[in-house]
C-alpha cells in the first residue's frame, strides 16, 4: 500500500479480501480502560449511563416543548394553505404562481438548528404530509445537484440528470453486472415528480383502501425544507423557484426557509421578479437564551439529578456559550462530558445517585474506597473540627467511618433540598431591583453562591438595602412570589419557613388605616416648625427651628410597616446565611460535584495552534518511536519531515532564504540515513530530498507558519515569534 513516487497523481488500491476483525470491546470495556477504582467501575458506567438517560430524555421533553409553539404554528400555516388550495379559494387568497412560504426564524445558534428541523419534520409527516424533504446548501452547490436531491429524497428512487453520462453509464454496467433487482434512474425534471405524485394521489384515494391516516388530506403538499437559505448558492435558489412557480398549479409545493440572522435575507438573496413569487409568512423561534435559561433551570437547578457542576465548570460551559456558538446542543454536551469523567475519574461517584441507592452502594464500600473517603478535603476539615477521640475513630474504624458517612450523605441530600428552593426566593427578590446587583438571570447568582458566602459581599448588602426602600405593595408581591416558590416543598424546613412568610404576609395585610393615620399625624408634628416660617423672623429663630427639626426626626419612631419590613429581611437573611453556603463547605461534596474545569476547557475548547506547535516540537508524544525520543528538548534527526523543517525554521530570522533553508535540511536528513559526513555526498540535495523538502514546505505554509514576500523571490515570511 505505497508508491516510490514523489510526483502529484492519484494511485488506486484494490481493497483487502480479508475481512479484519472488528474490536469487540464493549462501552462498559472503554470506560474501564484507564480509570480509576477499576473495582467498582461497572457500577459507575451503569449510574452515568442511567443517569445521561434520563437527562436526555427529560431534556428532549423540554426542547419539544419549547419548540411547541412555532411548531404548532408551522403546522396550522401547512394545513390552511393545503385546505386553500383544495377549497378552490386559492386564486382569492393569492396568485397562481406563488408558493407559500415560512420563514423560520432559528437564530445564530447553527448547530441548534438541525433538531427543530427534525421534530418539524417528523410533525409534518405525522399530521399533514407524507411528502417532507430537507435540503442543505453544501449539497446543492448547483441547480441539477438541488433538483436531484429533491426527487430522490421525495420519490425514494434513483434520478440521473441531464448531463450525468457517467452516471447513466455506471448504472447501465451495474444492470448489466448484477443479478440482483436495480431500480432504474428517472430522468431529473419536475414534470417526472408531478406524474410521481398524481400517481400517489391516486393510488390512497383508490376506494375499498384504508387510508394511511384520517388527519392527512387526499392531495397532501410537498413541502421543501431549506435548512440554511444564507448559504445556499443565490443563482441556484433564483432558479429553482422560478422553475417550482411553473409547476405550483399542478403540485401542491410549500417552501420552508430556515434563517439565522434576518427576515432582509430573502430580500438580499431574491430579487423582486422571485421574492414576488413566494407567499411569505415569519415564524419566530425561541431565543436561545431564554432556552439555555430553561434547561439550567430544569436540569441544574434542581436535587432532581444528583450529578452537579462546580461554579468554574459552569463558568466555562456559559462562556463558551455566550461568546462562541450560543448553542445550547453544545451546552448539553459539555453537561454529558463532565459527567463522564466524573464517574471516569472519581472512584467515590458511586455515591453519586439517589439516596437510597447511594447510602446502599455506602454499605458495599471497600478499604480503599474508605481510605479515599479519608483523603477528601471536605473530609479531612470535618475531622480536623471533631474531638480527638472521634478523630482516632475515624482515621482506624472502618464501621464507624461508614455510620458518620451514613450521616453525611443524608445531610448533603438535604442541603441541596434547601438550597435551590432558597436560591429561586432570593432571585425573585432581587433580580427587579435597580442595576441587578445579584444579576438577572438566576444562573448568575448560582455563580455567586457556588464561589463564595453571597451574604458577605457587597452587592448582598447593597440588595437588602434596595429592598428596606421598597414600598407595601411591591414588598408584598415579591413575599408571595417567595411563598409560590416554597409551598410545593416538602422539606420541613422550607415547611417552616413557608409557615412564617405567610404569617408575616397576613400582618402586612392586617395593617389598618390606623396605623397610617398615627404616620400621618407625625409628619404633621415634624413639619409643624415650619409653620412659623411664614412669620418674620431672623437668623437665630430660624437655626432653632431647624434644629428643633432634627432632633425630633431622630427621636421619630419607626411606623408598624418599617418594623415589619425589617422583621422580614432580617428573617429572609437568616434563611440565606442557613441554606446558601457553597457547596464546598459540605463534607463529602467531592461525591457529586466535576471541579475539573481545566479538562473541560481542554476538550470543548480546542487550541488547535498550540497542539499543532507540541505536535511539531515533540512528535514522540504523538508517534510513540523510541528513536524520536530526546532529553534536551530537540528534534531528532529521524522526526518526521515536517518536524525537521519547522525547527529548522524556528533557528531563522524574519525572512528565510529558502536555499539556505533546504541546505540544512538535506544535511541532518543525510545524518538521519547514516551517511559518512566526510563523504562527498553527504548533504548534497538529490531530487527525493528536493520533493519531500517542498512538501514539508508546503505543508508549513497551509499550516499558517510562512508565506511567501515579495520583498525577495527566494524567501519566504515567518508568521510566527522567535529568531533572530
Amino acid at each position: 500500500m505505497s508508491t516510490s513516487s514523489v510526483s502529484t497523481g492519484c494511485f488506486v488500491f484494490k481493497p483487502n479480501t480479508k475481512k479484519k476483525k472488528t474490536s469487540s470491546l464493549s462501552l462498559d470495556d472503554h470506560f474501564t480502560h484507564g480509570c480509576k477504582g477499576a473495582e467498582t467501575s461497572d457500577i459507575r458506567f451503569r449510574l452515568f449511563h442511567d443517569l445521561w438517560n434520563k437527562t436526555k430524555t427529560d431534556i428532549e421533553i423540554l426542547q419539544d416543548e419549547l419548540n411547541k409553539k412555532v411548531l404548532d404554528s408551522l403546522l396550522d400555516f401547512t394545513r390552511k394553505c393545503s385546505i386553500t388550495r383544495q377549497h378552490s379559494n386559492w386564486a382569492s387568497q393569492m396568485r397562481a404562481s406563488e408558493i407559500p412560504t415560512a420563514a423560520l426564524m432559528l437564530g445564530v445558534n447553527v448547530p441548534d438548528h438541525d433538531m427543530t428541523f427534525q421534530s418539524l419534520s417528523e410533525l409534518l409527516q405525522q399530521s399533514v404530509t407524507p411528502h417532507v424533504v430537507s435540503v442543505q446548501a453544501k449539497e446543492c452547490a448547483a441547480l441539477k445537484h438541488l433538483m436531484k436531491r429533491v426527487l430522490e429524497r421525495l420519490m425514494d428512487t434513483l434520478v440521473a440528470a441531464a448531463d450525468d453520462e457517467e452516471e447513466e453509464e455506471i448504472e447501465a454496467a451495474a444492470l448489466q453486472q448484477s443479478d440482483t433487482p436495480v431500480h432504474r434512474s428517472v430522468h431529473c425534471s419536475l414534470s417526472v415528480l408531478c406524474e410521481w405524485y398524481n400517481t400517489q394521489t391516486k393510488k390512497s384515494s383508490t376506494p375499498g383502501k384504508k387510508r394511511s391516516s384520517p388527519s392527512k388530506d387526499q392531495y397532501p403538499p410537498v413541502v421543501i425544507i431549506f435548512k440554511d437559505l444564507e448559504a445556499f448558492n443565490q443563482k441556484v435558489l433564483q432558479d429553482f423557484i422560478l422553475i417550482c412557480s411553473r409547476y405550483v398549479e399542478r403540485l401542491p409545493l410549500m417552501f420552508i426557509f430556515g434563517i439565522a440572522t434576518s427576515p432582509s435575507t430573502i430580500q438580499h438573496m431574491l430579487p423582486h421578479s422571485v421574492s414576488s413569487l413566494l407567499c411569505i409568512e415569519l415564524f419566530q423561534s425561541l431565543s436561545c437564551t431564554h432556552h439555555l435559561a430553561t434547561v439550567i433551570d430544569k436540569l441544574i437547578l434542581t436535587p432532581k439529578f444528583p450529578f452537579k457542576l462546580s461554579g468554574k465548570v459552569m463558568q466555562v460551559l456559559i462562556s463558551l456559550f455566550l461568546y462562541h456558538d450560543f448553542s445550547v446542543r453544545n451546552f448539553i454536551k459539555g453537561v454529558q462530558l463532565a459527567l463522564l469523567e466524573h464517574f471516569h475519574s472519581q472512584p467515590l461517584s458511586v455515591l453519586c445517585c439517589k439516596k437510597k441507592e447511594a447510602l446502599r452502594n455506602l454499605a458495599q464500600l471497600s478499604h480503599g474506597d474508605l481510605e479515599r473517603i479519608r483523603q477528601l478535603p471536605s473530609f479531612t476539615r470535618y475531622v480536623n473540627k471533631q474531638e480527638s477521640q472521634t478523630q482516632v475513630q475515624l482515621s482506624g474504624d472502618d464501621a464507624y467511618l461508614k455510620e458518620v458517612c451514613h450521616k453525611l450523605i443524608k445531610d448533603l441530600c438535604k442541603y441541596h433540598k434547601n438550597y435551590y428552593p432558597m436560591l429561586r426566593c432570593l432571585h425573585a427578590l432581587t433580580s427587579s431591583l435597580p442595576r441587578y446587583p445579584l444579576g438577572k438571570q438566576i444562573r448568575e447568582l448560582h455563580l455567586i453562591c457556588l464561589e463564595k458566602n453571597v451574604w458577605e459581599t457587597e452587592d448582598y448588602q447593597s440588595a437588602m438595602k434596595l429592598l428596606k426602600m421598597l414600598a407595601k405593595d411591591e414588598l408584598i408581591a415579591l413575599l408571595q412570589k417567595c411563598t409560590e416558590i416554597l409551598q410545593p416543598i416538602k422539606s420541613k424546613m422550607m415547611k417552616s419557613a413557608f409557615v412564617q412568610l405567610e404569617d408575616m404576609l397576613n400582618k402586612f395585610k392586617q395593617l389598618d388605616a390606623g396605623a397610617s393615620e398615627v404616620v400621618r399625624f407625625d409628619e404633621e408634628s415634624l413639619t409643624s416648625p415650619l409653620k412659623n416660617f411664614q412669620k418674620k423672623t431672623d437668623l437665630f429663630q430660624l437655626q432653632k427651628a431647624l434644629l428643633e427639626m432634627n432632633e425630633s426626626r431622630r427621636s421619630k419612631k419607626q411606623s408598624p410597616y418599617e418594623n415589619l419590613r425589617s422583621d422580614v429581611l432580617e428573617f429572609i437573611d437568616n434563611l440565606v446565611k442557613s441554606h446558601l453556603p457553597p457547596p464546598e463547605s459540605q463534607t463529602l461534596n467531592e461525591v457529586c460535584y466535576y471541579s475539573s474545569s481545566s479538562s473541560v476547557r481542554r476538550h470543548l475548547n480546542a487550541t488547535p495552534r498550540t497542539s499543532i506547535q507540541a505536535a511539531l516540537s515533540s512528535p514522540y508524544y504523538y508517534l510513540p518511536n523510541e528513536s524520536l525520543q530526546t532529553d534536551d528538548g530537540s528534534v531528532s534527526n529521524a522526526a518526521p519531515d515536517i518536524c525537521i523543517v519547522h525547527k529548522l525554521h524556528l533557528e531563522c530570522g524574519r525572512l528565510i532564504n529558502l536555499y539556505d533553508w533546504m541546505q540544512a535540511y538535506s544535511t541532518v536528513v543525510s545524518a538521519a540515513e547514516g551517511n559518512d559526513p566526510d563523504s562527498d555526498n553527504f548533504g548534497k540535495v538529490d531530487d527525493v530530498k528536493h520533493a519531500r523538502f517542498i512538501r514539508a514546505v508546503s505543508e508549513l505554509e497551509f499550516l499558517g507558519f510562512i508565506k511567501s514576500t515579495k520583498q525577495k523571490t527566494d524567501h519566504v515570511a515567518r508568521l510566527t515569534w522567535g529568531g533572530c
